[in-house]
């Protein structure tokens, strides 16, 4: 059998200011979910987003050190409906205190493009294609 990925992990520190991002890009969590060390979702597709606390992380692999600022990290990227969409949806979350790393611009492979940061610094891609 080959292997499938069904699976995106995120370490985080905070839980709670990790899912407080991603509900800003139109995620939802359970009721309490903010509470819990692992807290995951089913995206179209099948494929599944998850989130584990550093703490739970450490009582598994008690050698984990979380990423620095300059480790190594993964991106997301996030489809939206129009080039108007990236502005607004960067502007939100810049508004709401996440780091913006490039402002939205028209990326010379025909999409809107713009990158922000989550909580735990990971990258997070907004795009869409241009008009024409």
């Amino acid at each position: 059998m080959t292997p499938v990925l069904n699976a995106i992990g995120l370490a985080v520190a905070d839980m709670a200011t990790s899912l407080a991002f991603y509900r800003l890009l139109g995620m939802e969590f359970a009721e309490g979910a903010e509470q819990a060390p692992h807290v995951e979702v089913t995206l179209s597709g099948g494929v599944r987003l998850m989130w584990d606390t550093h703490a739970l992380i450490k009582t598994f692999d008690s050698g984990f050190t979380p990423p620095g600022p300059d480790g190594a990290r993964i991106s997301l990227a996030f489809e939206c409906a129009g080039p108007a969409e990236v502005d607004a949806v960067y502007r939100r979350l810049v508004e709401a205190g996440h780091a913006g790393v490039m402002e939205p611009w028209d990326a010379e492979w025909g999409q809107r493009y713009a990158v922000v940061h989550d909580p735990d610094g990971n990258g997070v891609d907004l795009y869409a294609p241009l008009a024409g």
